[in-house]
């Protein structure tokens, strides 16, 4: 299968790696380090609960999107992304692999 260029998978993917380090931080929230401070106070519990509520399966989402815009099948990408977080990771890294960055032709005057 070709991937090609498109800039709203380049879009996608860079939302879905926003995505993910929104939930990774927001779990980050209540490990041990952080989790008395976290759980100490309501809105913060609250705050980082939600925000791991969303962020997680939009990345997900995200994920799916950009496979799709890439011309593949969305369904072993998000089956992958939802091994969050590692696999998530491995989706994006995967993807953003396949996704060639070319300039597209329509910004360059010809000459």
């Amino acid at each position: 299968m070709t991937f090609s260029y498109s800039p709203s998978a380049g879009r996608a993917l860079a939302d879905a790696t926003l995505a993910l380090l929104a939930g990774c931080t927001a779990i980050a929230m209540f490990l041990p380090p952080l989790a008395e401070a976290t759980l100490a106070w309501w809105p913060r519990a609250l705050g980082a609960g939600a925000v791991m509520a969303l962020a997680i399966p939009w990345h997900v989402w995200l994920v799916g999107q950009a496979a799709r815009r890439l011309g593949g099948q969305a369904t072993g990408w998000v089956a992958m992304a939802l091994l969050f977080p590692v696999g998530g990771v491995a989706a994006l890294l995967l993807l953003a692999g396949q996704w060639r960055c070319q300039p597209p032709q329509h910004l360059y005057g010809t000459r």
